[in-house]
């Protein structure tokens, strides 16, 4: 495609940048709808019959312009360009100062207090907050978004189900450039500010504990099925901990098949499963010495078979999260979290994302080792 350059004379116009042309005729055409899938760079290096490092241009300049996002693992959709427009601005006329927060669950052992944080810091601000939980269901979880979304908040502040798979209508916002921020559970990949634990550094450090009090028949224990960004961290720090003593972990002595601790399998007959899996481990496995819980609530059902086969001992459960009780001491020492700073920057980034400051992509709050019998005063 050539064209004239200053001087009158004709010069060839770069095949990427043709291809730019082309798609950005066809987005602003309406070929391609906001949030509609564009073809991949391997798909337009077949049809334009040109090189992948071409394509990959022609895409680069489209993700450069906002005309697309791009996300690993999803492909490239095109942007809603009503989105570029602030997100304050388009809700100055109704004077929306709401903020959606949406929760999987929250017990005494995780999540009140980075509730209670995300609220001071709503009243601190001017801003309101509306609280929905899904349950640890995706379908509750679209449901929430698309009711808070209906009901003109500027923001959300999201605990993401424990899923394997992201939740579309999450990316859905991502791509409108909506003003989102994660908590605890990270989407690794996706371009969307998060505030969590180093969840590898803690289960590394929460592991050595054991391993440094001799201990080397650890069982790992997380629920079924779940190969959550999270999870799959602890299950990774685990793993590293044993390398740090020049050991391997032993998956065979893993528990991953427990479920009545995930919002979705709750009540009395998952626990009693739960129970009878680990009576049964517990039958078949007389050398375990200790056990490293994904979560408190594992953890108790965990104390709880041990007692009954009398075979507890002080110390040989370790775990993440634990209820902070008014001057009470440690169940089991466990990773707590840093709840409140959670809580405060979240609302902190969101703010900025919401008035289209530049801000990070990822916030580490600080954890702590809570030794059993230690009161946690709390981060």
């Amino acid at each position: 495609m050539p064209e004239k350059g200053a001087e009158g004379t004709m010069k060839q116009v770069p095949l990427y940048e043709q291809i730019y042309r082309t798609i950005l005729s066809d987005i602003e055409s309406g070929v391609y709808a906001p949030g509609e899938k564009i073809p991949s760079e391997n798909d337009l290096a077949d049809i334009y019959h040109v090189s992948r490092i071409t394509s990959k241009k022609a895409m680069k300049m489209l993700a450069e312009g906002n005309r697309i996002i791009r996300l690993p693992g999803k492909g490239s959709f095109v942007a809603d360009e009503k989105a570029f427009k602030r997100p304050e601005e388009k809700n100055t006329e109704q004077g929306s100062r709401l903020i959606g927060v949406i929760l999987d669950g929250f017990s005494p052992s995780f999540a009140c207090n980075i509730l209670n944080s995300i609220q001071e810091s709503c009243e601190e601000k001017g801003y309101s907050m509306v609280l929905r939980c899904s349950g640890g269901s995706l379908n509750k979880e679209t449901q929430a978004i698309e009711e808070l979304v209906n009901l003109g908040v500027c923001g959300f502040i999201i605990m993401c189900v424990h899923d394997e798979n992201y939740n579309e209508r999450i990316l859905q916002l991502v791509i409108e450039h909506f003003p989102v921020v994660t908590i605890d559970r990270q989407l690794k990949g996706i371009s969307v500010p998060f505030v969590g634990t180093d969840n590898v550094s803690a289960s590394r450090e929460l592991t050595g504990y054991l391993l440094e009090k001799g201990c080397r028949k650890i069982s790992f224990v997380r629920p079924k099925a779940h190969e959550t960004v999270t999870l799959m961290d602890r299950q990774y720090g685990f793993q590293l901990a044993f390398n740090d003593y020049g050991l391997i972990a032993d998956e065979a002595l893993w528990i991953t098949s427990l479920c009545s601790t995930l919002p979705e399998t709750m009540g009395d007959k998952y626990l009693q499963q739960d129970i009878a899996i680990v009576d049964q481990y517990l039958r078949e496995h007389e050398e375990i010495e200790a056990f490293m819980a994904s979560e408190y609530n594992l953890a108790k059902i965990l104390k709880y078979c041990l007692e009954k086969a009398g075979r507890y001992k002080e110390d040989m459960i370790v775990c993440f999260d634990g209820p902070e009780l008014f001057l009470g001491e440690a169940e089991f020492t466990h990773v707590a979290q840093g709840e409140k700073i959670i809580g405060k920057m979240s609302m902190e980034l969101l703010l900025k994302t919401i008035h289209g400051e530049e801000r990070p992509g990822t916030v580490m709050a600080p954890y702590r080792i809570i030794k059993r019998y230690e009161r946690n005063w709390g981060l």
